[in-house]
């Protein structure tokens, strides 16, 4: 068995165990393992699934074909979102007063991300990881965040995986925090509480090109999940390759993380700079941005989305521009000219595509295991036996 270099992941559904001691049996096996098929459903490449542990679904990836630090913290977020969204739609659309169904409000997620040294054991379906930095972070399920911080959501970062994860600038925004273990000694971790994430997206207003403001779009199919497309977005060298300039610098970053309010700043080979602020940040969604049309007539500002779509192949990737604002004559003038370039932006997303594909195509090639259904179902099951399993026996490796 050979050793790897990646990181790990746990996504473990909190305060699993007690709502299941005062549940009706039934209901609360339809309930977990709706809520763990979220949570595969949102485990996508570069991550590969090891396997379920009753209320928890653990995963890993390689160090050499990974995401950049924030793709991969939005990911995380975006789960998070996602599993409280659907835990709010269960309870406002159930009309069952068992004890299941009136509880399922108190569940909620945590994660555990660590970067180290394992190894993969093939145990009939599922991959097994093995190796002492493996056990580090099953030990680290058992911890007292709670208890000194009272956060019940949260992502626990062990030093390691902020450092090879490239997150040191979004350090102020987390908590350290520090376990001791016998055998291991002090662990220093950073830690995110996951429920500003959620509220910040309950109550973000987005901006987007609707339908009566599009003026144009190009659109093209990229064989990629959305997830490595917007990792490209993130980073300026690949990004320049949609843009077409003589190179692209990220400012106003928030917290080490590019987002709303960011600017990309466009250099052109006349020496032309063109600032494009970000009005929306919705990641592996969309990108909202807003520029000043250079043109001789001052004030003229058009905003232009990019969207990606998941498709059955990839993703369908468009870039929409809006009808132009400001005075009546420099709209004509504006809008007549980004018609006139829709040949030039086609060849732009498709330069960008052929960029992304052939990125991927020299990476390693990912198989993961497949999950099918039985295997969701009889986690569930395995957490409704006598002895349920719970953060503890998340530890025996």
């Amino acid at each position: 068995m050979s050793t790897q270099n990646g990181y790990f992941l746990i996504a473990d559904i909190t305060g699993y165990t007690q709502y299941l001691s005062e549940s009706e049996l039934d209901h609360a096996q339809q309930i977990l393992t709706n809520l763990l098929n979220l949570l595969i459903r949102h485990t996508r490449p570069p991550l590969i699934i090891s396997r379920l542990a009753g209320d928890a679904v653990i995963s890993y990836g390689l160090s050499d074909s990974f995401l950049q630090g924030q793709t991969f913290a939005e990911m995380l977020e975006d789960t998070y979102v996602s599993f409280r969204r659907t835990v709010e739609l269960m309870v406002r659309n159930t009309t069952c007063s068992c004890n299941a169904c009136r509880n399922i409000q108190s569940l909620d997620l945590k994660f555990f991300v660590h970067y180290g040294e394992f190894g993969v054991q093939k145990l009939d379906a599922h991959d097994e990881l093995v190796g002492s930095d493996v056990n580090l972070l099953h030990r680290l399920l058992k911890n007292h965040v709670t208890e000194e911080t009272g956060m019940r959501a949260y992502t626990l970062f062990t030093d390691a995986a902020i450092q090879k994860l490239g997150l040191g600038d979004a350090l102020p925004a987390l908590l350290r925090h520090e376990e001791s273990y016998e055998h291991l000694g002090t662990v220093l971790t950073w830690v995110e509480d996951m429920h500003p994430v959620w509220e910040a997206k309950r109550l973000s207003v987005q901006v987007r090109v609707t339908p009566e403001q599009e003026l144009m779009r190009v659109s093209t199919e990229i064989a990629l999940p959305p997830e490595r497309v917007w990792d490209l977005m993130l980073q300026p060298a690949h990004f320049n390759v949609l843009t077409g300039g003589q190179r692209i610098e990220i400012e106003q970053r928030s917290k080490g993380r590019v987002g709303v309010g960011s600017v990309y700043q466009c250099y052109h080979g006349d020496g032309t700079v063109l600032p494009q602020t970000i009005l929306t940040w919705q990641p592996f969604e969309r990108v909202v941005i807003q520029f000043e049309v250079p043109m001789p007539i001052r004030g003229i500002s058009m905003t232009m989305e990019l969207r990606l779509e998941p498709t059955p192949e990839g993703v369908r990737f468009s870039e929409i521009y809006a009808k132009s604002s400001g005075p009546y004559l420099g709209r004509l003038m504006a809008d007549a000219m980004v018609r006139k370039m829709r040949g030039k932006f086609r060849e732009d997303v498709a330069r960008f595509r052929a960029h992304a594909e052939g990125l991927d195509a020299a990476r390693p090639p990912l198989a993961p295991p497949a999950l099918p259904e039985s295997a969701v179902s009889a986690a569930a099951l395995s957490s409704l036996s006598p002895a349920p399993a719970t953060a503890a026996s998340h530890t025996a490796h």
